[in-house]
């Protein structure tokens, strides 16, 4: 009997965390970037170009890509095979608003499966200085939302935000 208890214990224990854990995440980084809006927003929609200044195709340099579809337009997919670090996945971008805003969804394969919803937004400062943001939200499910009790997603994914962003202003203020 006393087994059946601690048992049910356990069992509640483990109901109440798993209703107190975060069941969504929401991060995003930004950047100004000393280049018009038109000609960033350009090179942003492209995937292909997310090879030049993401942090995690530096972090593997031999990661397999693969694109299907019309770059730059809704329908088109990246799809990524790489090592531990990044995992595999792909990208499919779901809306162009031209001049402002790409969203896409990430469906990540290896080491979890998982999809959220990712999106880069450009906004004109002046003729000549955009700001870029840089997001992906969506929802925890068993087991990363035990798992955000004890870690932080805004501290692991923030930092590569930030790094993509350095990147692209280099990249592009390079130009």
């Amino acid at each position: 009997m006393t087994a059946l208890y601690i048992v049910i214990g356990v069992l509640v224990i483990l109901t109440i965390l798993y209703l107190i854990a975060p069941s969504k995440y929401d991060i995003s980084r930004s950047v100004e970037i000393s280049r018009p809006a038109a000609e960033v927003f350009e090179y942003l929609k492209f995937l292909k170009n997310q090879d030049d200044w993401s942090p995690w195709a530096r972090k593997d340099p031999n990661m397999k890509k693969e694109f299907r579809g019309e770059d730059g337009s809704v329908g088109a997919v990246s799809f990524w095979e790489g090592n531990r670090e990044v995992g595999s996945g792909e990208q499919e971008i779901t809306a162009v608003y031209p001049g402002k805003r790409i969203e896409s969804e990430l469906r990540f394969l290896k080491p979890f499966k998982s999809v959220s919803d990712a999106y880069i937004e450009v906004e004109a400062l002046d003729e000549d200085r955009s700001r870029v943001r840089w997001g992906f939200s969506g929802t925890n499910g068993f087991p990363m939302r035990f798992m955000m009790l004890f870690m932080s997603m805004d501290k692991m994914v923030g930092k590569d935000f930030e790094e993509g962003l350095s990147n692209l202003k280099g990249k592009l203020e390079a130009k």
